[in-house]
């Protein structure tokens, strides 16, 4: 490559909180009702005053805690001033000068397995804006506001330019979207917008004489996934060279520019040219107090908060015995599914075993029901007692696949599901695996018997076979061991 990418990002988290983040106005996505969830204060009406939704703070701290960013003890709201129609009361209220936490991290790893440490500027809290909604298909153009946003709590969590491809972002953002998901401080719906990321880019290019270049620096709005944010940086990183090479701009040469990105066809856009501080006219808000914590206050948040997806990954390795693909599944899916999976482990105790079925025959189900583990009624401690018994060999794999469709069937019929459920249709279906030598001797006798062919081919050799000779055994008795039938048939045919 004839440059290196430079990437920061600046992703915007909504909180789940119940209200919004100065007035009591419901914190939900309504865009059905525009202008509906509204009240004097979001609307910036006179004589209205804002006041602070304490659980939005804690669960923003609850984020910068896992971020390992530093907590400050004393932070400000500041006015940040500009004007959108989606802006009533044409300033936003943000953290500029003093924000509540600083100077983190999060560590990623990349497909190749190389670990990443990605720097974190800033995580502050600031209100969101309403929505502009514009309608060019008819003949009459027209915009429209919704204001059922205006307010909501907003996270922003801004990146150093650490991150060094289009891959290594969406491998940040994805890691930074499991993590905040198992916190539960947002359910990052992008296409809701309670997760929205604006990339800076630009592009380090070496000279001849060993100095390097650097290019304007753009920032990409208007991406609505991490597939994306990574085709947006890869397009932008090949216009970025190309106008180097026609025109020799650099960083001291050209402002700042916003560019939108345009999925439909591909390519990003020039907006505007990028404000900066100043252009903001920033100054501490009068109507908000200052916001204090104490050491043991952030010891209690600290304390509090869960294990995080990496340590649960690496715990999944090194105390179950998982794979690192098997770990990286079971805990991307989120935390509710890594709990799923553990307590089956714990009580089938083959961590191996039940992770085989839920990343396959539990995940099945969710994908065919678009439901989350939380939905599925199946409760963990009946899946272990049937992955119990296939180690027990008192039903084979085949036939306990069988009745977990059938406590499927039983959920959704509005049946319980236990022991005795599992004992119940084994019986109805004759699944107990068969311990009768006598019986699976007869059987198998006769398989061999009909099938000269296939015997005589495996007796010269052909270990291809036996294959025939087991599925035909299988098909007539239902609980017979594969590895048994197996063992039998060789031991018939010497």
């Amino acid at each position: 490559m004839d440059y290196t990418i430079v990437v920061g990002l600046e992703v915007h988290v909504q909180l789940l909180t119940r209200s919004k983040l100065f007035c009591g106005c419901p914190n939900r996505f309504n865009p059905d009702e525009p202008n509906t969830q509204t009240c004097p204060v979001c609307l910036g009406l006179p004589g209205s005053l804002p006041v602070m939704n304490r659980r939005a703070f804690e669960l923003s701290l609850k984020t910068a805690i896992a971020l390992n960013c530093k907590i400050a003890r004393f932070t400000k709201w500041d006015r940040k001033q500009y004007y959108y129609p989606d802006l009533p009361r044409g300033y936003q209220i943000s953290q500029y000068g003093l924000p509540f936490s600083h100077d983190g991290w999060l560590d990623i790893e990349l497909e190749d397995g190389e670990p990443r440490r990605i720097r974190i500027i800033r995580a502050h809290l600031e209100e969101d804006a309403g929505r502009n909604l514009h309608d060019e298909s008819g003949r009459g153009r027209e915009s429209r506001v919704d204001l059922n946003r205006t307010g909501t709590p907003l996270l922003e969590i801004v990146s150093h330019p650490d991150i060094r491809s289009p891959a290594e972002a969406r491998t940040y953002l994805e890691e930074l979207r499991l993590l905040l998901t198992f916190l539960d401080v947002s359910d990052c719906n992008m296409q809701e917008g309670s997760l929205r990321c604006d990339a800076n880019i630009n592009l380090h290019i070496p000279r001849e004489d060993g100095s390097t270049v650097a290019t304007p620096v753009v920032e990409v709005k208007n991406m609505n996934s991490f597939r994306n944010v990574e085709l947006a940086l890869e397009y932008e990183a090949r216009r970025q060279f190309a106008e180097w090479r026609d025109t020799g701009e650099t960083i001291d040469d050209v402002s700042k520019q916003t560019r939108g990105w345009d999925a439909q066809r591909a390519v990003t856009f020039a907006q505007r040219g990028k404000e900066e501080a100043s252009d903001y006219r920033y100054f501490p808000d009068p109507d908000l107090v200052s916001v204090t914590m104490t050491d043991d206050e952030v010891s209690v948040l600290r304390k509090a908060v869960c294990e995080f997806p990496a340590a649960r990954r690496k715990r999944f390795q090194d105390e179950l015995g998982l794979s690192a693909y098997d770990s990286q599944v079971i805990v991307s899916q989120g935390g509710s599914f890594a709990d799923y999976f553990e307590q089956t482990a714990e009580q089938c105790g083959d961590a191996k075993q039940a992770a085989n079925w839920i990343t396959q025959d539990v995940q099945r189900e969710l994908n065919e029901r678009h439901c989350g583990i939380e939905d599925f009624a199946l409760p963990a401690a009946v899946l272990a007692d049937l992955l119990k018994r296939v180690q027990q060999r008192t039903l084979t794999t085949s036939s306990a696949r069988e009745v977990f469709s059938l406590l499927v069937v039983s959920i959704d019929n509005g049946q319980p599901v236990d022991a005795d459920r599992i004992d119940a249709i084994v019986q109805e279906r004759g699944l107990a695996t068969v311990s009768d030598t006598g019986e699976l001797d007869s059987v198998i006798s006769a398989v061999i018997e009909r099938n000269e062919k296939a015997s005589e081919d495996f007796r010269s050799g052909k270990q291809a076979a036996i294959g025939r000779l087991i599925g035909e055994v299988m098909r007539e008795i239902k609980g017979a061991d594969p590895r048994t039938v197996r063992t039998r048939i060789i031991e018939l045919l010497g």
